[in-house]
């Protein structure tokens, strides 16, 4: 995708940046003229994604910021160096997540309190922090990441659900309290996307085929594919857009799948 400087002077930090989706979206950012922070705990990827983008820009247009997202000492931290280093944060992008797949009544409470930690109490600190700033500086751009898994049930998934669709719920409560501050907050819900996280052990492309094949485009989709709406959501072109959810889902939403 041609990169067109949408975000030009515009300073946003993105959790979960290292890898997947986050990756895509920081280097995206970049791309479109923004300084971007890379807040991930696995720091040595998060080095390795920044030294990356400002290879590619030829100036330190990224920074690494290694994070503990569901910690609230951890964001004060992050909102403080972003400042020190880039100025006020115009966007953030809370994309840090984790996927447990085990049934309901096999999950233990520490299983379900570390996803829900991890998916939605990082999205809530995250907004905590950051909005402050976003005020005192005029306003500026939330994007949450939530999933299919945020809007209807799946097996096995009880935790990863209930965490998603709480932040549907933030996020629209969030708009409702920030919007006349100047902040817009949306939710993004990317599909079945070609990430390590997502990544089925002993899952061969075959299988990826049986379970995607029937859904409207029939394929997983790739984290560049997310990355470029989430580059709407943090830019002036969505000016009038608060509240909503934003699905690149490849169709997964629109339906039951065909018959394969």
């Amino acid at each position: 995708m041609t990169a067109t400087g949408r975000l030009a002077g515009k300073v946003a930090v993105v959790t979960g940046g290292a890898r997947g989706i986050g990756e895509a979206t920081a280097r995206r950012f970049a791309a479109e003229g923004a300084r971007v922070v890379v807040a991930d705990r696995r720091h040595e990827l998060g080095d390795a994604v920044v030294a990356s983008i400002n290879a590619d820009a030829g100036a330190e247009v990224a920074l690494s910021a290694p994070t503990d997202v569901t910690t609230d000492d951890a964001w004060g931290t992050l909102v403080d160096t972003t400042v020190d280093r880039f100025g006020p944060i115009d966007v953030l992008c809370n994309i840090a997540g984790i996927i447990r797949v085990v049934p309901l009544l096999e999950t233990d409470l520490d299983l379900f309190r570390t996803v829900l930690e991890t998916n939605l109490v990082s999205a809530f600190l995250g907004i905590r922090h950051v909005a402050p700033v976003m005020i005192e500086h005029g306003g500026g751009s939330i994007v949450n990441v939530s999933s299919p898994q945020g809007i209807e049930g799946r097996e096995g998934m009880s935790a990863y659900t209930a965490s998603k669709f709480g932040v549907r719920g933030l996020t629209r409560t969030a708009a409702i309290e920030l919007g006349p501050l100047g902040i817009r907050v949306n939710c993004l819900v990317p599909g079945p996307i070609r990430t390590a996280m997502t990544h089925r052990k002993g899952w061969t492309d075959a299988d990826y085929d049986a379970a995607y094949g029937g859904y409207p485009l029939g394929r997983r989709g790739e984290p560049e594919e997310v990355a470029a709406v989430a580059v709407f959501l943090a830019s002036d072109e969505s000016s009038y857009c608060t509240g909503a959810d934003y699905a690149a889902d490849g169709g997964v939403l629109a339906g039951k799948p065909r018959a394969t």
